[in-house]
């Protein structure tokens, strides 16, 4: 297993970006400022991408797994790295998601807590609706680890 840093041509991995954020002009906002990692084991199995926000934040944007690779741990073996490889580099991770069962309780299980909350976030800033498992997302949640 590899996880290897993208410097160019991020747009290549567009497709399994777009699993985690479904808006592609979403993505081109943070896409070229932030570092971007992808996990290769046999093929690439995961994706991250994560900007630094100032005053010691680190967030993730976006971290997706090939669908029929996903609950095998590649996404938190991304974090366990993000996290060993920048803290002493930064004093918070945080990351946004929506209120959905499917990733809430995942970031809980990598030791994020509930920070903040953007209401509307969803509606305000996508053009269509955005809905995981039958649920419509709303308000973007924010979750933190001090590192």
């Amino acid at each position: 297993m590899k996880i290897t840093e993208i410097k160019e041509n991020k747009k290549q991995y567009i497709n399994l970006l777009l699993l985690a954020d479904e808006q592609e002009d979403m993505i081109d906002l943070y896409l070229n400022r932030g570092i971007m990692y992808v996990l290769n084991n046999n093929g690439t199995k995961a994706i991250c991408i994560i900007t630094d926000e100032g005053n010691g934040i680190l967030e993730i944007k976006n971290i997706a797994t090939v669908t029929e690779h996903q609950h095998k741990g590649y996404g938190r073996k991304l974090i366990d790295f993000i996290v060993n490889k920048y803290k002493d580099k930064y004093d918070i991770l945080q990351v946004g998601t929506g209120n959905s069962p499917l990733t809430v309780p995942f970031y809980e299980k990598c030791g994020f807590r509930k920070s903040h909350i953007i209401k509307n976030f969803f509606i305000d800033n996508y053009d269509h609706p955005i809905f995981e498992c039958g649920q419509q997302l709303i308000d973007m949640i924010y979750f933190q680890m001090k590192l």
